[in-house]
């Protein structure tokens, strides 16, 4: 962190941060924006809060950390802005700074340090704490449950998984075009192991070996969102480690909140200068399971099983905002779904606006989470959909929630992984 001549932290770099000409082209991206309609809540209005703790114009308080907090880093206003600001990355560094010169409250520190920053990051400890939530589930704990735990409790999966998938995965017999690496990820390791099954069972049909070694750790995701991004420099060299001793052509993920920091490393690592290119090769081989898929293609397949066949009805898309916005990704998923869906596909109102997942911002900011999961659920039942098909776990959890909050049991929501692998399972007998 650099000191101004006055004394004044610098955590912005100014000429990132002046790029914002304040058109206001970004605001209607903006899903707090669209909710509140208050300019504290929008990108332009984030960034002046910024440069304004920055300049010493505005304390360090309540009033501008909350919304800064506020922000679900979604980077829609990125994509809609016509100056490329890089407000992902101002964003990460004023929130370190935050967490360096701000005390919150005790539930919040909590939550934020333990929770987030030393439980979910690492699967061996979010296994125990998954089981007991699951057990308070089966004890209908739900039903009396109020406010933060009821909701946290609404988002556990009934059908988690444990992933079980071994370190090397042969692509099927007489297909082998190359091999490729891949990224288990935290909480899709511990909650949606069916989900990496699939994902790697897609990537041996079209011709892939698959390695997932051991090593691998955290991607650093939730460390860099949270204002901790030593802890995610850290997460970074580690995994740049790891994948360099693999001859691979690409690594492969399945969670869009992963892939974007994945793609970044080279950027966060970029004043290291031992780590920085390193960073910057590993970052130029990462891909999303989609982007893979679309350009090498989807398995061949036979009749669909039974269960493939019962998808029946319209079928949609909820673009997660780190594959949409921070990678610019939103065809390939759309690409691969009308693939098997055909005329049956149909677009989303609204796909791009945040679900209220946003890494763990359903948890540190329950309100505004809640609000946006409303709108997002609204514009499903609107648009007649039967099935959701998205890339992220975290929305699949927050939609999943508030459909059942919403009656609408009836609505599947599904991994994209899971659907094609689904619909292009050869029949067995």
């Amino acid at each position: 962190m650099k000191n101004s001549a006055s004394g004044v932290a610098r955590f912005l770099d100014d000429a990132k941060a002046l790029a914002c000409v304040h058109c206001g082209l970004c605001l209607s991206s903006c899903p707090t924006y669209l909710e509140t309609g208050d300019e504290n809540e929008s990108p332009r209005g984030r960034i002046h809060l910024m440069r304004s703790v920055q300049d010493g114009r505005l304390r360090l308080g309540e009033t501008a950390v909350h919304h800064i907090d506020h922000c679900l880093g979604c980077r829609a206003c990125e994509a809609a802005c016509p100056s490329g600001v890089q407000y992902g990355e101002l964003l990460e560094h004023t929130r370190e700074h935050i967490e360096s010169h701000h005390r919150r409250s005790l539930f919040q520190t909590v939550l934020r340090r333990i929770m987030i920053g030393k439980v979910l990051p690492y699967p061996h400890r979010t296994k125990p704490a998954l089981l007991a939530a699951k057990l308070l589930k089966r004890a209908g704990a739900e039903r009396w449950l109020k406010g933060f735990a009821g909701d946290a409790l609404a988002l556990i999966p009934d059908d988690a998984s444990e992933d079980r998938t071994p370190e090397r995965s042969p692509a099927s017999a007489g297909r082998r075009l190359g091999q490729v690496g891949f990224i288990r990820g935290c909480v899709m390791s511990v909650m949606f192991g069916a989900t990496n099954a699939n994902s790697v069972g897609l990537l041996n049909r079209i011709g892939y070996d698959v390695f997932i070694p051991a090593g691998q750790g955290c991607c650093g995701a939730l460390h860099a969102h949270n204002g901790n991004l030593e802890r995610a420099r850290e997460c970074a060299r580690h995994n740049v480690e790891v994948f360099e001793r693999l001859a691979v052509e690409a690594v492969v993920i399945n969670a869009a909140g992963c892939g974007s920091t994945l793609k970044e490393y080279g950027a966060l690592l970029r004043e290291d200068p031992v780590w920085a290119e390193r960073g910057r090769k590993f970052s130029a081989k990462v891909r999303d399971l989609t982007e893979f898929l679309a350009s090498a293609g989807l398995p061949s397949h036979s009749t669909p099983k039974p269960v493939a066949q019962a998808r029946v009805g319209k079928i949609t898309c909820h673009d997660a905002c780190h594959l949409a916005h921070a990678q610019r990704i939103t065809g390939p998923p759309r690409e691969l779904i009308k693939a098997i869906a055909g005329p049956n596909f149909i677009e989303l109102p609204e796909a791009d606006v945040c679900c209220g997942s946003a890494g763990s911002y359903n948890l540190t900011e329950p309100e505004m989470a809640e609000r946006l999961q409303r709108r997002k659920i609204k514009r499903i039942l609107e648009s007649g959909a039967q099935t959701v098909v998205t890339t992220n776990p975290g929305c699949i959890l927050q939609i999943r929630a508030g459909l059942r909050k919403a009656g609408a049991h009836g609505i599947q929501v599904l991994h994209i992984a899971d659907y094609l692998a689904e619909a292009t399972r050869p029949a067995g007998p």
